[in-house]
């Protein structure tokens, strides 16, 4: 029976671990969408998605985590607004689809991620690069044709993903965290039952 209240997050029950729950998801998205917007600002846009499939999948992955950091922060603001009133039906159901869509999205974030970076180290950042023919990146000098140094594209999108990685395991387990909260909330959770009402005689 404790196992199976642990697995409801009983403890988020308390309005303030809701609420710190809540400002630490919102926190978690803002860093993913930030960090995620960074990395596809400053380093993806070098690449170019038209050319193979693999590159298709950096900009899927980091897309995904973009978005994935957005939700987060709806679902955050939602759990933040459901600690004040916890009776109010419609922001246990939307808290329960947000926290359900934003621990999907960091999952596939994480997975999609996760085998970008080991694709990436594998063939040593050799993707097709805008406007870039090269036969070795480890020998490469800026030229005409390619305005700028593809090695430190390489480094600096592996330094990034390294944080925005371990931000959506973390957005994982508090999205889900809240998602359990809430089918304990609206009676979902197998370990509780809606109370019944004695019947008058």
């Amino acid at each position: 029976m404790t196992f199976n209240k642990r697995v409801c997050s009983a403890n988020l029950k308390d309005n303030k671990a809701l609420m710190k729950m809540g400002l630490g998801l919102v926190l978690v998205g803002h860093f993913n969408f930030l960090l995620g917007a960074l990395v596809h600002g400053a380093v993806l846009r070098h690449i170019s998605v038209h050319s193979e499939s693999q590159t298709t999948v950096y900009a899927i992955s980091n897309v995904i985590a973009i978005v994935a950091g957005l939700v987060g922060i709806v679902g955050g603001i939602t759990a933040i607004v459901l600690s004040k009133n916890k009776k109010n039906r419609i922001l246990q159901w939307v808290l329960l689809v947000f926290s359900f869509l934003a621990g999907l999205l960091a999952v596939a974030s994480t997975l999609g991620l996760s085998v970008s970076m080991v694709t990436a180290i594998v063939y040593k950042g050799r993707s097709r690069i805008t406007h870039c023919t090269f036969p070795d990146i480890s020998s490469f000098s800026i030229t005409y044709e390619c305005p700028f140094d593809p090695t430190r594209v390489y480094e600096t999108t592996i330094i990034l993903w390294v944080p925005l990685i371990l931000m959506s395991v973390v957005e994982m387990v508090f999205s889900f965290r809240c998602f359990a909260v809430c089918t304990s909330f609206l009676y979902l959770c197998p370990c509780r039952r809606r109370p019944t009402q004695a019947k008058r005689v």
